[in-house]
């Protein structure tokens, strides 16, 4: 009700130009031109182009953003998770009066354990110092020379193996001795 008219219009008017209206042919060759060319010119194409580097320049730092949250959203329950799973292992190995068979040890522990085994390894080391066994290390020194003079004959220094190996033979028997 209201939208549309009652009546129809039936009477259309229709206005002649008494006037020729004509344009320059420049124009009409221009115009012609412009409806016939469909490229942009190459100021709007590279106006086009840093829009749309622009654009996806953002979005990707967006994306990178939204990436690095995630991570770390990640890393953090995963990290509460670990800590987690710890506290119930070594509250574990508590409840079962120390035994460790198959158990997680803490953090501490661990330590411990690394710094023992640290001293171990420094022991094993000092005991392989030469220092003290003056004649194993004098033969010793005398092979490898010999190896480095004769490079491409090596079984020229077989009187300097034999020498090397009674001494080490000597050095062990002492020890069997001592022990």
């Amino acid at each position: 009700m209201g939208a549309g008219q009652s009546k129809p219009e039936a009477d259309e008017k229709v206005f002649q130009n008494q006037v020729p209206i004509s344009f320059a042919p420049d124009v009409v060759n221009q115009l012609s031109d412009n409806l016939e060319t469909t490229e942009t010119t190459p100021q709007r194409q590279s106006l086009i182009d840093s829009h749309i580097r622009a654009r996806i320049q953002g979005e990707l730092e967006h994306l990178k953003r939204e990436e690095e949250d995630v991570r770390q959203q990640i890393e953090h329950a995963l990290e509460k998770e670990n800590l987690d799973r710890e506290k119930n292992m070594a509250g574990d190995a508590s409840a079962n009066d120390g035994i460790t068979s198959g158990d997680v040890k803490t953090s501490a522990a661990l330590f411990g354990d690394l710094e023992e085994i640290r001293n171990k390894i420094n022991k094993y080391h000092a005991k392989r110092d030469l220092s003290e066994y003056p004649e194993v290390q004098a033969a010793g020194s005398v092979l490898a020379e010999c190896y480095r003079r004769n490079a491409n004959t090596s079984l020229n220094c077989w009187k300097e193996v034999d020498t090397f190996k009674a001494t080490v033979a000597k050095l062990e028997q002492e020890y069997l001795k001592s022990l």
